[in-house]
């Protein structure tokens, strides 16, 4: 995470920056002056206690909502899809980004010091770095499952194995491709008269060679994980709206439903009863709509996902374009303004990660079950742990009755409802 601005700047106090070594310090003095940076310098102002309120649900929430998404996933087979594996790694790199780099971020923000060593100084902002890369291909990579499968389901079929292969390749691009992020970063202290006796004011930092180095490198970072996968991502979805959402061909729906008879009609027509079981082309209508349905209901989510992704790291990604490549903020005016810019564009990264699985939940019908089973134990009227009571008989046969139906209503369907293949019960 970026420091706001170096502390020795507000303080008034020197920095070591080529002046002349001064006497050294009495202990006394050294003391009283940590003890005054503590009490009026790093102690939590009122607004940052409300920071570290925000900082903390957002732990907890993507901590709970991320392990409940693995766990819906990895205990029911039926969850299994390609889509849903996607999904899983994606929590998986939120959980590692809460869990490893939201405490020191959180310390680094309140205290604006790094007190956790120079070899964790190199491994936090890489890990930072390949969660975003993890991020990023994996939502891209379930756009391009989902337009394959929507708009060209012959040209390519995904399986659970590719899949599975996918994820590992993003892991390792990720993990290879961040590699310059921990090597650039360097740990040193502010005031080095104080540096044997306290890691205050310490910063964790790049240190580039030149500075054209780090002009290059954060520019290809923002177009690489940010723009251009986000560019690509928003063209896959306009088109998976379009067939999904578009206008179908003129007449195609009307003359389906008039040459299709309710199932009664038909048994009214043999002289025979009306009939609970729908003919097989009343099976394949339904199956469609019924097909149209969850593939809509799945793109939403995802483009809700996107969205909320796309929004939640575009403050860094352009603070940290103005600062690296532009070189702003080094001499702030409104240093307050600043750091506070910082420290929201860092917290809403992580309730990106908090934000997912709270997605889930509304816009799934399959995690929301998952989510409720999970938290069964803490409910009234419910069995074991997962487990609700099971249905009586007569609630079940009248949930048969009205799915059955249910049905054999397919002729109340709109003719607005778009078919991905309607050829298929077409005489």
């Amino acid at each position: 995470m970026e420091p706001s601005a170096t502390p020795g700047a507000q303080t008034g106090t020197p920095t070591g920056g080529g002046e002349p070594s001064p006497s050294p310090v009495p202990p006394d003095y050294e003391d009283e002056f940590l003890r005054y940076l503590w009490r009026d310098y790093l102690y939590p102002k009122q607004y940052e206690w409300v920071l570290i309120a925000a900082y903390v649900a957002v732990f907890l929430v993507a901590l709970v909502g991320n392990t409940l998404v693995c766990l819906a996933v990895w205990r029911n087979h039926h969850m299994r899809t390609v889509t849903n594996y996607f999904i899983v790694n994606l929590s998986l790199a939120d959980v590692l980004v809460t869990a490893i780099c939201l405490p020191a971020s959180l310390l680094v923000d309140i205290t604006e010091s790094w007190l956790f060593g120079h070899a964790l100084c190199k491994v936090i902002p890489y890990l930072q770095a390949v969660s975003v890369s993890v991020a990023v291909l994996t939502l891209s990579f379930i756009a391009l499952d989902r337009w394959y499968a929507i708009c060209h389901p012959l040209l390519f079929k995904s399986t659970a194995r590719r899949a599975r292969g996918s994820i590992l390749g993003i892991w390792a691009v990720s993990l290879a491709v961040m590699v310059p992020q921990a090597a650039v970063m360097e740990c040193r202290s502010v005031l080095p008269e104080l540096a044997n006796r306290t890691q205050l004011f310490s910063v964790c930092d790049e240190h580039w060679a030149d500075d054209l180095y780090p002009k290059i490198y954060h520019s290809c970072f923002f177009i690489v994980t940010y723009l251009a996968p986000l560019g690509l991502m928003a063209m896959a979805y306009f088109q998976i709206f379009r067939k999904l959402w578009g206008r179908q061909i003129p007449g195609t729906t009307s003359a389906l439903v008039r040459n299709w008879k309710r199932p009664s009609d038909q048994s009214e027509d043999q002289g025979q009863g009306p009939s609970t079981e729908p003919p097989p082309r009343a099976r394949a209508f339904l199956a469609e709509v019924k097909q149209v349905r969850a593939r809509r209901k799945t793109a939403k989510m995802l483009m809700v996902v996107l969205l909320v992704f796309a929004l939640c790291y575009l403050p860094i990604s352009v603070l940290n374009v103005l600062k690296r490549v532009f070189g702003m903020f080094r001499q702030a005016s409104d240093r307050e303004a600043v750091y506070a810019c910082f420290t929201f564009s860092h917290w809403l990264v992580y309730a990106n990660s908090a934000a997912n699985p709270i997605i889930y939940n509304f816009l799934s019908g399959k995690f929301r079950e998952q989510f409720k089973a999970a938290f069964s134990c803490c409910l009234p009227g419910l069995g074991p742990c997962g487990s609700p009571k099971a249905p009586s008989p007569r609630s079940s046969a009248s949930h048969k009755s009205f799915s059955l139906h249910s049905r054999c209503s397919v002729s109340k369907v709109p003719e607005h409802v778009v078919l991905t293949s309607v050829t298929t019960v077409l005489p």
